[in-house]
């Protein structure tokens, strides 16, 4: 299954993706996360079952140590394959 995750906060320019992107990429989630034009974060990962829905949605809570993440939108979308995780 892919999920779309758009996390609002203090989290551009914080290197929150940097830190999403390492901690996704070791514990072996595929998708990516880029900036949106709205301030916001885009991620979107292949995620098998709850615990790993979990797993991520942690990683993208905890964020870099200067972001300051206030809300996280969670939506299952169309399949997508990847092959591993990229910062976009």
């Amino acid at each position: 299954m892919t999920y779309k995750f758009l996390i609002s906060g203090k989290v551009q320019g914080v290197w929150y993706r940097k830190f999403v992107s390492e901690n996704a990429k070791k514990e072996g989630f595929r998708g990516y996360v880029k900036n949106l034009p709205n301030g916001k974060v885009e991620a979107v990962a292949n995620i098998e079952n709850e615990n790993e829905l979990n797993k991520f949605v942690e990683i993208l809570k905890k964020g870099s140590p200067y972001s300051e993440v206030e809300d996280i939108e969670v939506m299952q979308i169309n399949d997508m394959d990847f092959s591993d995780f990229k910062r976009l």
